[in-house]
């Protein structure tokens, strides 16, 4: 079930932070888990319309949006990231994460999503700036 969930995330991102939570208690589920994996495939019936959606004539600006919980995670006070980056309107590229060390402020979470954030877009803008250059050279 955690498998096939994966697989729709990827046209899905309303679920990807409860499926990601779920595949966490992969190895040693409880019966707490099953319910809420079945949850989601019952939000997922009577939800069949929602998705990503891409039109055409969309514009080619870069924006980009990030946010973190402190210690959100109770098992281990971790903290999640979590960022997307829109090309125009579309949905391009997203993420929720749970963070590696404990942070311990507030602050400091923040500053840990922006620059996963940060190093997310640069590696965006130079690809999209190779594909211009490719794009100049054919024309």
């Amino acid at each position: 079930m955690i498998g096939s969930l994966l697989y729709l995330t990827a046209s899905r991102p309303d679920i990807l932070f409860s499926v990601c939570l779920c595949a966490r208690f992969q190895a040693c589920p409880k019966e707490s888990h099953l319910h809420a994996i079945k949850r989601i495939f019952k939000y997922l019936a009577y939800t069949p319309t929602l998705g990503l959606w891409y039109p055409r004539n969309s514009t080619f600006d870069l924006h980009t949006y990030s946010d973190a919980d402190f210690g959100g995670y109770k098992v281990d006070r971790k903290s999640t990231s979590g960022t997307c980056q829109f090309l125009g309107n579309m949905l391009i590229s997203w993420f929720s994460k749970k963070q590696n060390s404990v942070a311990l402020s507030t602050t400091e979470v923040e500053y840990i999503a922006a620059k996963s954030c940060c190093a997310q877009v640069m590696w965006m803008k130079q690809q999209l700036l190779d594909y211009v250059l490719i794009l100049k050279r054919y024309r």
